[in-house]
């Protein structure tokens, strides 16, 4: 059996510098052996051809990962019933619930919100015009993703704060007791809301779920928090970061910004390079080897936990010439950034369009949009699952 050439610690210097290492994980070999934040060994998979490969490959199971255990592996990272979600399935059991929810993300009932999204998106935005500076995380790339899935769901505004603080808290790498609080926390709420629209059903997406049946089939109780979990998280973790992302990437490369302000119509691809170039995903959630995998000159034992990167996939230089160059023209189709197979994203057209609109709305209502605080001094989130900046300070103004 082959062996991994180097551990490399899952820390903050991992998160900081991402790119970096992962170039280097790519350089060592097919595969790395890793150590998570708490001391546990897995694997790491980042260049692209394997990644693709993986990310298909029934060998790597999502049953066998225990729904407790974090994207890292480690136990507490979520309560069992918030785990128990169709990411973290194989089929038929994934297969079956995919099906129930499937038709609310469909290209075409995706477009029907483009109206709402601009609505939110133009009252974010009224509520800048007066400010020199801000925060654009916390001001408008946060609240845009969060008002629209909590709208499609059902969540009441009164909630939707508190649920993103709880968010933010179950998908990061920090203490494990924090995160238990927030996932007991986030459980709870999420019980109590389906019981509400078990009594009461309202016309969101919640409500449907509650009350769903695709031939003869129906979510259990556990299904139904667990499923409930994953779509606000999902949907407005993921938006968060691109949306982010997309903004820093721009704004520390002057002509890619001059060449979308000049044409719009480059919107829609340079979403695809933003989620290619840093997208909202780093380490994907966590796999289990079912029997020995051979990756290269390296065989994973059975049993053994898989981190799949589709950050580093994304900047392989075997797939993308000059993978480290932002290029908004760069036909970037093919890009991992929301998976691979049956696993892939279901939200991917919501948070494309969200994307679109948001950077699209954003640039033209402020054309003298700019970062103001060195790129350099930014930080990345606390999390190996999330790939997302702590904050995004800009002058929106001269």
């Amino acid at each position: 059996m082959g062996q991994a050439k180097q551990l490399t610690e899952l820390d903050d210097d991992f998160v900081q510098r991402s790119h970096e290492v992962e170039a280097l994980l790519r350089r060592q070999g097919p595969v790395s052996l890793v150590r998570s934040p708490r001391g546990q060994l897995v694997w790491v998979v980042s260049r692209y051809a394997d990644v693709r490969q993986l990310l298909t490959d029934p060998r790597l199971s999502k049953n066998s990962a225990p729904a407790g255990r974090s994207s890292t592996g480690e136990r507490g990272g979520f309560s069992a019933a918030l785990g128990a979600h169709m990411l973290n399935m194989d089929p038929p059991d994934h297969t079956r619930l995919r099906r129930l929810i499937n038709k609310a993300f469909t290209p075409a009932a995706v477009a029907r919100l483009r109206s709402r999204i601009e609505e939110i998106t133009a009252g974010l935005l009224d509520a800048l015009a007066g400010a020199r500076e801000t925060d654009l995380l916390a001001t408008f790339a946060g609240p845009l993703p969060i008002t629209v899935i909590c709208e499609l769901l059902g969540v009441r505004e009164a909630d939707r704060a508190e649920f993103s603080v709880w968010s933010g808290v179950v998908v990061s790498s920090g203490p494990a007791e924090e995160v238990r609080e927030s996932s007991q926390l986030m459980y709870t709420y999420l019980c109590s809301l389906i019981a509400e629209k078990r009594e009461h059903p309202s016309e969101d997406m919640l409500s449907d779920l509650v009350h769903a049946s695709d031939e003869g089939d129906s979510l259990s109780e556990i299904e139904l928090v667990a499923m409930a979990f994953l779509l606000l998280v999902a949907g407005h973790e993921t938006t968060v970061n691109l949306i982010g992302n997309g903004v820093l990437a721009l704004l520390r490369e002057p002509a890619q910004l001059a060449a979308v302000r000049a044409d719009p119509a480059l919107l829609p691809a340079a979403v695809e390079e933003f989620l290619r170039f840093d997208g909202p995903l780093h380490l994907a959630t966590l796999r289990i080897t079912a029997e020995p995998v051979e990756i290269g000159d390296v065989t994973i034992p059975a049993g053994e936990y898989v981190l799949i990167s589709l950050l580093g996939a994304n900047r392989d230089p075997e797939r993308f010439p000059d993978p480290d160059r932002l290029d908004v023209t760069r036909p970037a189709a093919g890009h991992l950034a929301f998976g691979h197979g049956i696993h892939h994203c279901v939200g991917a057209p919501l948070a494309r369009l969200e994307a679109e609109i948001a950077i699209g709305a954003l640039l033209a209502r402020f054309p003298a949009l700019r970062l103001s605080a060195d790129p350099d001094t930014l930080r990345w989130r606390a999390s190996t699952l999330m790939h997302g900046l702590e904050s995004l300070p800009v002058r929106l103004g001269q």
